[in-house]
């Protein structure tokens, strides 16, 4: 049986930075890029200011953060909420808003989604991940992957905003190669399409609180006629 093509952590770790900085862009409208060079490291940890942190498993398991500085998560906020029309004097102002914590990790669903997809569809394996957990920090706080890995491997790449704003993506997994012994049809699915999905799901959401509160307010008035 011939041998085509060997898929190795590395690999691996490149089709989450492409999935990061395409979705990063897309959702925001700016540049995001990452670096050509990637640092090993021996264990991943969450670093001020704001952390994330989302758990895969499956065809294999891993662990993978991102640490944002203050200025860089600001940026991508703003840029966001920007494009979603939201006004500028409506904004969170600090990095320590809940929201500015409940977007970035909205995006960084949507970043696991868009990996864990490309990876099913070239690799033919399945991948579960958790909800993001973002976390607003002020100390280091090291992490590591609740399972025995026979050779745990951790990586470094470090990303840029539009502005110049520096974050960091950590993927820590076992060392692993998927060796493809065939050819195989692989099915095609877009960024823009899960972008699209998500800002759907969020548009439907913000009209429900909407139709919540007006509801309340009518809810009101009518209490206080007595009706």
């Amino acid at each position: 049986m011939r041998k085509l093509k060997t898929i190795t952590t590395d690999d691996i770790l490149l089709k989450l930075c492409q999935s990061l900085s395409e979705v990063m862009s897309k959702a925001t409208e700016t540049t995001v890029s990452y670096s050509a060079m990637v640092q090993k490291i021996n264990k991943t940890s969450l670093k001020p200011d704001i952390g994330c942190f989302v758990l895969f498993d499956g065809g294999f398991t891993g662990l993978v953060v991102t640490n944002f500085t203050s200025q860089a998560a600001m940026e991508l906020y703003q840029e966001y909420m920007l494009r979603m029309g939201i006004p500028q004097d409506e904004l969170a102002l600090h990095h320590t808003s809940d929201e500015v914590a409940n977007i970035l990790g909205e995006l960084m669903n949507q970043v696991v989604g868009d990996f864990t997809g490309k990876i099913g569809r070239e690799l033919k394996v399945s991948i579960t991940q958790n909800q993001p957990k973002m976390l607003a920090l002020n100390k280091q706080i090291l992490l590591s992957v609740d399972t025995n890995l026979n050779r745990p491997q951790a990586r470094r790449v470090s990303f840029s905003t539009e502005k110049n704003n520096i974050f960091y993506l950590e993927l820590a997994m076992d060392k692993t190669e998927f060796i493809q012994l065939e050819e195989f049809e692989q099915d095609t699915e877009d960024t823009d399409s899960i972008f699209e999905s998500a800002q759907r799901a969020r548009s439907q959401k913000e009209e429900q609180k909407s139709n919540n509160n007006f509801n309340q307010v009518n809810q009101d008035l009518l209490d206080e006629l007595g009706i």
